[in-house]
């Protein structure tokens, strides 16, 4: 029986359902206990890789897992593919999908990874864009399950920026079941439409999603611990400013203290070390840092196989 995922795209978490995003994370734990059984899975398919913004963990995990299923990789970068200017994006989508089997777009505007799923008659992967990060998000609720056994239930708190990869956590988090908290400075919150529509989520399965200024406050009693950098990609120019209205955002051993003694540290990297994070808290027994890093590769392999329906 073709999975569910069979065809479709992948732009924004709510793309799947409860159930079929449990199905990517279990497939994605067989995926990492034995890769070899799905070694030629993707003998003489092709990814299409679209880059505007720089990666190393992107890049590798895709690559390297369309490699190890005896598929290709085509890394397109910037000048190779000047989106909107050498060639509008619908006109891109047509022919990389006459070539490919599927494409992932790492790029800085959401609108252009939904542009080109309209046009492309193969799966389109959204692989970062400035509005949500959802392959982040499937590798981190790996990296949970493995530490915790379970993701219904648990308290998740982010501390930081209300960005992407925010967005994401409180999309996968509530169709996880799970009770999300987002804590950010005025000014810096979610968006107001992926809150209500997480929270509308979120009770139908069981868990919430909250936004809070409550730093240290909210942390206390969490199950997982996560943050990112404060100024991302393209938002070079605020990095000083955002220092200063997010000091004591920061995680470091005293805020980890106040979580749950077994508490599940991510961050989905690269780190600025002595901003968002301190180093000796990424160096505990509590960080799984680099097992989130890794888990980019099993998960994106496991969503892969779905989307081409090679299971």
């Amino acid at each position: 029986m073709p999975s569910p995922l069979k065809g479709r795209h992948f732009v924004n978490m709510t793309d799947i359902s409860s159930d079929e995003l449990a199905l990517i994370l279990q497939t994605a734990a067989k995926v990492k206990k034995s890769p070899g059984e799905f070694a030629t899975k993707f003998t003489g398919k092709t990814l299409a890789m679209i880059f505007q913004k720089p990666s190393l963990r992107t890049r590798v995990s895709f690559e390297a897992g369309m490699t190890q299923m005896g598929g290709h990789a085509i890394y397109l970068s910037p000048s190779d593919i000047s989106i909107g200017k050498r060639e509008i994006t619908e006109d891109i989508a047509i022919v990389l999908s006459r070539m490919a089997d599927m494409i992932m777009a790492r790029v800085f505007g959401h609108e252009i990874v939904v542009d080109l799923a309209k046009s492309s008659r193969v799966p389109v992967i959204n692989g970062l864009s400035d509005y949500e990060h959802p392959c982040q998000i499937l590798a981190d609720l790996q990296t949970v399950i493995e530490r915790k056994g379970k993701l219904a239930g648990l308290k998740f708190v982010y501390c930081g920026d209300g960005n992407n990869v925010a967005h994401s956590i409180m999309f996968g988090g509530a169709l996880a079941g799970m009770h999300v908290t987002i804590i950010s400075p005025e000014g810096y919150k979610p968006a107001a439409k992926v809150l209500e529509e997480s929270q509308s989520i979120a009770k139908k399965m069981g868990g919430s999603v909250s936004v809070s200024g409550d730093m240290p406050g909210a942390v206390k009693g969490a199950d997982v611990l996560y943050t990112d950098v404060w100024a991302s990609m393209g938002q070079e120019a605020e990095a000083e400013e955002r220092k200063r209205i997010f000091k004591g955002y920061q995680i470091d051993m005293k805020v980890l203290g106040m979580a749950d003694p077994d508490c599940v540290l991510l961050h989905c990297l690269p780190a600025h070390y002595g901003d968002e994070i301190a180093y000796d808290a990424t160096r505990t027994k509590n960080s799984a840092i680099f097992d989130e890093a890794e888990n980019r590769l099993h998960a994106q392999k496991a969503l892969m196989l779905h989307l081409a329906g090679a299971l």
